[in-house]
């Protein structure tokens, strides 16, 4: 079967080269002549970067993430996804394969500017350096997210053109985090130091975010609490102050802000689908527009229930029950939905720009204090200066200044450890990172359990899609991982 369908799609690809042979030759634009110049080595990382939207840094691919962490609960086509006891049924196993070709887009893209803007000739050095330092962060952070999804994956590093280049085994995950960590060390070598705001294009400290996060995910302490407080002592980032709950869209409705060091800018947030998902329809100012499903259900027993803390101004901020109709009334929230999100919110005032961070400044301070913790056998003062550092932010304290509420001197490494994973929780809701670090610490059965939830180990995984398996002949059905 599987050679049958390699044939068929060989002939197609014949008869289509046949008909394309017929055009004017003009016209023809292959790779040995499209790398000429600057304009098009742009282009191309230009195409690469369109390869993460929407489906890599977009709305589906985050509520993938977020409905696994274990505090929203799906809705409509995503409730599967909240039954954990359960494979993913079809509608799902299609999204997961939507984000794999997405991300193997990227790295395919990635890999085209690797082989080919390094012999382009009429553009600068520099210029062309930033473009590979760019191509390899791509590829570097495609397969890091698809590594943790997946598992084993095929390790592709040059251009696929044609039916031939297809071929790649599922390479251990040992061989892809090799690849992961020499792709992104070269980036940080490559990438300029200059920070540009807003543009949603990786520079060197967003390579050193991803390190520190690679790092922190192999368990190599050392090098994560070092590369995390690069970031943190650069001098290029401050954190943004907060006084009251809705000081944080300082960050979330900004084009630019000081502690952006990576994010996607989506326009027209409504259009984005970001907006949709999080809200009824016609609820000022939270969804205003006429379309809405409120897809993402806050699961009250988790932690972003009572046990928050009230005074936290990151739950105010993050969680709303109660809404004004637009003529001062205030209204609750109905039964079937008493507690929706409200990080991602539309607005009828002109502003509809949403930064959806890949990373942000905070994270380097949580990082940090993990990593130390784990690489010196318990909190040094300047991670436990670190971790108080964001949670005085949280609550509206000046950052630098001791508070009521810190967390004390003399904590013990498990009781530390635990305090990370919590800031870690309330500092990053909706922005996908919970299911990596339960994945990551080993806490995924234990957080579930929880919650009342029971969670299955084909879960851990995510299907592979089927067109991979039929049309790659390094693989079978036997590739396939568990339950699917």
């Amino acid at each position: 079967m599987k050679r049958t369908i390699i044939l068929i799609i060989s002939m197609l690809v014949i008869v289509a080269c046949e008909n394309y042979l017929e055009e004017d030759p003009k016209a023809f634009i292959s790779s040995t002549n499209f790398y000429q110049n600057e304009s098009d080595a742009q282009a191309a990382i230009a195409a690469a970067y369109a390869s993460t939207r929407p489906d890599f840094f977009g709305t589906w691919y985050n509520a993938f993430l977020v409905l696994h962490g274990g505090y929203a609960d799906g809705r409509g086509s995503q409730a599967p996804i909240s039954i954990y006891d359960q494979v993913l049924d079809q509608q799902n196993i299609g999204r997961a394969g939507t984000f794999w070709n997405s991300h193997y887009s990227a790295i395919n893209r990635a890999n085209a500017v690797l082989d080919n803007v390094s012999q382009t000739i009429d553009i600068s050095d520099e210029l062309k350096s930033q473009i590979l330092g760019e191509a390899h962060f791509l590829r570097a952070v495609s397969y890091f997210n698809l590594v943790r999804g997946y598992g084993p994956i095929p390790l592709r590093i040059s251009e696929t053109r044609d039916l031939a280049d297809i071929e790649a085994p599922r390479a251990p995950e040992s061989e892809v985090y090799a690849q992961i960590l020499e792709d992104a060390l070269v980036a940080e070598k490559n990438l300029p130091d200059t920070h540009t705001e807003g543009t949603g294009r990786a520079g060197k400290w967003a390579a050193k975010m991803l390190l520190a996060n690679i790092y922190l995910t192999l368990g190599q302490w050392d090098q994560a609490r070092d590369k995390a407080n690069e970031v943190i002592n650069s001098g290029i980032y401050t954190l943004v102050p907060v006084t009251e709950a809705d000081d944080f869209y300082n960050i979330f409705r900004q084009r630019t802000h000081s502690e952006d060091i990576m994010s996607i800018q989506h326009n027209e947030t409504s259009q984005s689908g970001i907006v949709t998902f999080m809200h009824r329809a016609n609820i000022p100012p939270y969804n205003p527009v006429g379309s809405g499903f409120f897809a993402w259900l806050p699961i009250e027993n988790s932690f972003i229930g009572d046990s928050w803390d009230d005074n936290d101004l990151r739950k105010a901020f993050n969680l709303y029950t109660e809404y004004d109709d637009g003529t001062g009334n205030i209204v609750p929230l109905p039964d079937s939905s008493p507690k929706l999100f409200k990080k991602y919110i539309d607005m009828p005032d002109g502003l509809q720009t949403h930064s959806i961070p890949v990373y942000r400044y905070t994270e380097a301070f949580l990082i940090y204090a993990e990593a130390a913790n784990e690489a010196e056998g318990g909190p040094s003062a300047e991670a436990l200066e670190n971790l108080n550092i964001i949670k005085r932010r949280g609550y509206g304290y000046d950052f630098n200044t001791p508070s009521p509420v810190d967390y004390p001197a003399g904590m013990s490494q498990s009781d530390f450890r635990e305090a990370v994973w919590q800031e870690l929780d309330y500092e990053f809701v909706l922005e996908g990172k919970r299911w990596w670090n339960l994945k990551r610490t080993g806490r995924v059965k234990e957080t579930f359990q929880d919650i009342g939830r029971t969670i299955i180990d084909e879960r851990l995984l995510w299907p592979l899609p089927e067109n991979e398996i039929n049309t790659n002949p390094a693989l079978t059905e036997a590739d396939q991982n568990p339950g699917y």
